[in-house]
């Protein structure tokens, strides 16, 4: 997950201090019922475009860009479909960063795109059939 600027001034005076955030991830199928995975170049873990939103922007916007900008898809939002939180979602970074997150999860479908990676916060991305998703390593809370 890319570093957005607001965090940065946050750990310049925190430092690695847990940090409570708000998050979103999107389940986005396309019409044959593929799943849009990507997965994360620093861990090699396959999940859900996901990521930390903006001060002041909405969660649903939050979710359309991460999308965009992890998958290279756009997607239309169907529903939320649920809202987590707790060591699941939590994380220590390398560097020491604490985070917990409370996410927002929402459903979409795919408008436009194939997956590809950003190479920056992706390595891969594509379309999976829930069969196949099972044969990724993949976050733990994700395959749950």
């Amino acid at each position: 997950m890319a570093i957005p600027a607001f965090i940065r001034a946050l750990r310049a005076k925190i430092g690695t201090a847990l940090l409570h955030v708000p998050t979103v991830a999107v389940l986005a199928y396309d019409d044959q019922g593929r799943v849009v995975l990507v997965k994360d170049r620093s861990s090699g873990l396959w999940g859900a475009p996901s990521g930390i939103v903006d001060p002041h922007e909405l969660p649903s916007d939050a979710a359309v860009r991460e999308v965009w900008e992890e998958a290279g898809v756009y997607v239309e939002l169907t529903q939320v479909l649920g809202v987590f939180a707790g060591e699941r979602f939590s994380v220590v970074y390398p560097n020491g960063d604490q985070l917990a997150g409370v996410e927002t999860v929402f459903a979409g479908r795919v408008i436009s795109g194939m997956p590809r990676a950003d190479q920056e916060e992706t390595s891969d991305a594509g379309l999976f059939h829930p069969g196949e998703i099972e044969h990724l390593p993949c976050y733990p809370h994700f395959l749950e």
